[in-house]
């Protein structure tokens, strides 16, 4: 039998929403789905979808850590948790549920780039995330990545810890990382693939044990904690030679849109405009992914679904049923180049409708426009993981600042115009990419 729930019960104070915390903003609750490396069955985005319709208001979001979440949540908290439980989508005991933060490639085990499956690996990862009791003291915030090679990858995101795969001696290592991003930083050393799993809890643990209670972060550590340090005192026998420090993970994909290769076969790369999903079009993708493919949906970093496994013979008309939906199926269209935060009618912080701008915004801006302009409703750019090459920063109502991304500068980038409208934000994005994205 099922123990009976306590939704009051959390593991730590956060303002950070889970599946067992549901944490209030100015549309309703938020509750957040942790998918284990983003996976997704159809059976279960069907239990999500009326999980929305029931016990919310309908409107479920692509996170841009690969997972889902329903907002607007009413008073029904228990059944609502219940739901969710009965379908698979998270942990009996609330501790196990914050720190579940594990990002995969959405093709994991399936790309054919891959120097690793690393579908194993995630499992035990998770599997002592959840079920060891001194672990579920991480934030809810605190977040690992494991890289497996892939063409399809998001190395942008930075991760308290990373790993990565590298081949040496015709064997396989795995590189790692603190703080950082597996796409732009220096590894600290590499273990063998079998240590995988001891080298993350060695890492989790020394951070544990050194990190204070404001420092919730890897990177908050390392400012008080030199890196050299932290590495000495893992107990586990690392590898430092110059193949593994001058290592340098080799660029991925940038288009995550309609067909895209695997070992074997074809996935389908589909957007949810904005990131926001409406039931039916979760249901109906479902059903695309149980007729045409393996029954998998795959949340992405790019707040995107991947449907694996799809059969040649039917991936023209799963591609039209999903565009039937509403759902974005290519880089040309115009919402695949813009993201936005909830805006101010989900978020009190927010000086902005970001949303509704943000479809205002991707009808005047040429295709010429970056790959990612992202409308912020304040300062804490809650809905982007990493500095996108243009932002839009909310001063007023329909009024932005204009951010484009510079290496040199800290926080969004160089400032490049203060208080435009979104039709003179529109003609300033007019330009070609390579000259905001350097």
């Amino acid at each position: 039998m099922n123990p009976p729930l306590d939704p009051a019960v959390s593991p730590r104070p956060s303002a950070c929403p889970g599946l067992w915390r549901i944490v209030a903003a100015r549309d309703g609750g938020i509750c957040r789905i942790k998918l284990p490396g983003g996976l997704l069955l159809a059976d279960q985005a069907d239990a999500v979808a009326e999980a929305a319709e029931r016990f919310a208001g309908g409107v479920i979001e692509a996170t841009n850590r690969g997972n889902l979440q329903i907002r607007g949540v009413g008073a029904q908290h228990a059944a609502l948790i219940e739901h969710l439980l009965a379908a698979g989508l998270g942990p009996r005991q609330a501790a196990g549920d914050d720190v579940r933060n594990l990002m995969l490639s959405p093709l994991a085990g399936r790309d054919p780039a891959m120097l690793l499956d690393t579908r194993p690996l995630a499992g035990q990862i998770l599997e002592m995330l959840e079920s060891t009791p001194h672990l579920h003291q991480l934030s809810a915030k605190f977040a690992v990545q494991l890289d497996g090679a892939e063409h399809l990858a998001m190395l942008e995101h930075p991760h308290d810890l990373w790993l990565s795969p590298l081949q040496l001696e015709q064997q396989t290592w795995l590189a790692f990382g603190l703080a950082g991003c597996p796409g732009t930083d220096q590894p600290l050393g590499a273990v063998p693939l079998a240590a995988g799993l001891a080298l993350t809890r060695a890492v989790l643990e020394r951070f544990l044990h050194l990190a204070s209670s404001e420092q919730s972060r890897m990177r908050q550590l390392l400012q008080t904690c030199p890196v050299e340090h932290f590495v000495e005192g893992l107990g586990i026998e690392l590898r430092r030679d110059p193949p593994v420090l001058q290592w340098r993970r080799a660029k991925a994909c940038t288009n995550w849109l309609g067909p895209l290769a695997q070992a074997q076969g074809t996935a389908l790369g589909v957007a949810p405009p904005l990131g926001r999903l409406t039931p039916a079009m979760l249901r109906g993708a479902a059903q695309v992914a149980r007729v045409c493919g393996d029954g998998e949906l795959h949340l992405s970093p790019w707040q995107s679904l991947v449907l694996s496994s799809i059969a040649t013979s039917q991936l023209q008309a799963a591609q039209a049923q999903l565009q039937a939906l509403g759902l974005v199926c290519s880089s040309r269209e115009p919402l695949a180049r813009v993201t936005a935060c909830s805006g101010a009618s989900g978020c009190a912080k927010a000086l902005a409708e970001t949303k509704a701008d943000a479809v205002q915004l991707a009808a005047l801006i040429a295709p010429g426009a970056p790959a990612s302009v992202h409308l912020s409703g304040c300062p804490r750019s809650c809905a982007v993981a990493h500095v996108a090459p243009a932002t839009l920063l909310a001063r007023s109502p329909g009024r932005y600042d204009l951010y484009l991304r510079d290496a040199q500068q800290p926080g969004f980038g160089a400032l490049r115009a203060t208080d435009l409208t979104l039709k003179a934000a529109g003609a300033m994005l007019d330009l070609p990419t390579e000259h905001l994205d350097d």
